[in-house]
């Protein structure tokens, strides 16, 4: 079980953003893994748009450069936040955002 309080970090990207060359949410996974983290998903949308207004989603015969990706992880709210300044420089245009959430046994 993790301990209270229970948080959920929830980070907002681009599929085509990279961070040293890899992709950028296999990046933040791993940097996640590295510190303890409970848990992490990506999850891969198949529409959105962010604060430039430009819509993301499949093109013509599913073909997409820019497809949003969210990625959740989840554990107490002191490790997240102790996390924040490795995962932080890595996101150049994306969003990140951090929520209760309630464990349910």
């Amino acid at each position: 079980m993790i301990e209270a309080p229970v948080k959920m970090l929830l980070i907002f990207i681009d599929e085509t953003d990279t961070w040293q060359n890899t992709p950028l949410h296999e990046a933040i996974v791993r940097v996640l893994e590295q510190n303890g983290i409970a848990g992490a998903t990506v999850i891969h949308g198949i529409m959105g748009y962010g604060i430039h207004r430009r819509i993301h989603r499949k093109g013509l015969l599913g073909v997409s450069d820019d497809k949003p990706v969210t990625i959740t992880a989840i554990d107490n709210e002191k490790k997240l936040r102790d996390v924040l300044p490795a995962i932080r420089p890595m996101i150049r245009e994306g969003l990140l955002g951090l929520s209760d959430f309630e464990v349910i046994p």
